[in-house]
C-alpha cells in the first residue's frame, strides 16, 4: 500500500450533463456518490440503448445548474434547476422540459434512475497533474470542471496521466480500519465535452485534440466501488493491489 496524495475535490452531477455541485464530503455507495447522475432527460424519439440528452448534443446543457439538494429519496437530489438566463424551474416541471425541448428542437422528458446513468462506471477520478499537463500543452490554465470528475486528487507525483498505471489496482480514500475503496477498472476515454467552457459552453477544440495527441484520448480513470463509506476533501489516498481489512 502506498500513499499517493489527497482528495482535492468531490463533485456530484445530479442531472446528467448539467453543472456539478461541489461537496466537502459525500457518501460513496455501491452506485457511486450519493445523488450523482440520478436524473437525465431522455430524447423521446430515440429508441437506442442510450437515449439520454447530453451536452455533446446540446452544449448549453452544462450551463443549467441543479439547486436545492434534499434527502427526499434517501440521498441528496435537487429540487430546482437554474437556467442560463437565470430563471428557476422545478426539476420535475413541465416548464423545464419545455425549455429543453425548445433548445434541443425535439421532445425530451425527465427520467429518474435509482442506480444512476453512467457512461462506463459509477466513479470518475482525475489528478491535478493530468489537468495541468494538458493545460500546459494547450497554453491555458484549464478549468477543472471541463473534466467532470467525481473525485479530483492532488497527488505526490505531479506528472500527467499517472492514473493510467492504477488500472487494476485500488484507491483507499481516507484513514481508518476500513476506508471507502474503489477499484480502478479502465482509463477515461474523452469526448467533446472537455472542449466546453463550463461558464459559457463555448467550444475550444484544442483541448480534446491535445488529449488525443498526448495520451490516446484518455484523461483520468473510471472506478467501481468495492467498499462504501463517507469521503471528505483532504482525505489521504492510498494505492493498493489488494483490499486490506485493516492497516
Amino acid at each position: 500500500m502506498k500513499h499517493v496524495g489527497r482528495v482535492c475535490e468531490i463533485t456530484r452531477y445530479p442531472v446528467k450533463s448539467m453543472a456539478g455541485i461541489p461537496a466537502e464530503s459525500a457518501y460513496l455507495g455501491w452506485y457511486g456518490i450519493a445523488g450523482d447522475r440520478r436524473f437525465a432527460f431522455r430524447r423521446t424519439d430515440d429508441t437506442s440503448s442510450f437515449p439520454f440528452l447530453s451536452a455533446s448534443r446540446l452544449p448549453a446543457l452544462i450551463l443549467y445548474r441543479p439547486l436545492g439538494l434534499h434527502d427526499s429519496l434517501g440521498e441528496p437530489v435537487p429540487t430546482q434547476v437554474r437556467t442560463p438566463a437565470g430563471a428557476c424551474f422545478e426539476l420535475r416541471s413541465r416548464e423545464l422540459a419545455a425549455e429543453l425541448t425548445e433548445r434541443f428542437g425535439s421532445a425530451v422528458e425527465l427520467m429518474n434512475l435509482r442506480h444512476g446513468i453512467f457512461d462506463e462506471a459509477a466513479i470518475s477520478v482525475i489528478t491535478l497533474g493530468t489537468i495541468a499537463g494538458i493545460g500546459r500543452e494547450v497554453g491555458s490554465d484549464l478549468d477543472r470542471r471541463r473534466f467532470r470528475a467525481n473525485i479530483v486528487l492532488d497527488t505526490v507525483r505531479t506528472e500527467p496521466f499517472l492514473e493510467d498505471a492504477w488500472v487494476g489496482q485500488m484507491l483507499m480514500l481516507g484513514d481508518g480500519d476500513a476506508p471507502p475503496t474503489v477499484s480502478i477498472v479502465m482509463r477515461d476515454e474523452r469526448c467533446m465535452m472537455v472542449n466546453l467552457d463550463p461558464e459559457t459552453a463555448k467550444q475550444d477544440g484544442r483541448i480534446m485534440k491535445t488529449v488525443v495527441r498526448l495520451n490516446e484520448n484518455n484523461a483520468g480513470v473510471y472506478a467501481t466501488v468495492i467498499r462504501s463509506g463517507t469521503i471528505r476533501v483532504g482525505d489521504p489516498v492510498y494505492l493498493a493491489s489488494e483490499l486490506l481489512a485493516t492497516r
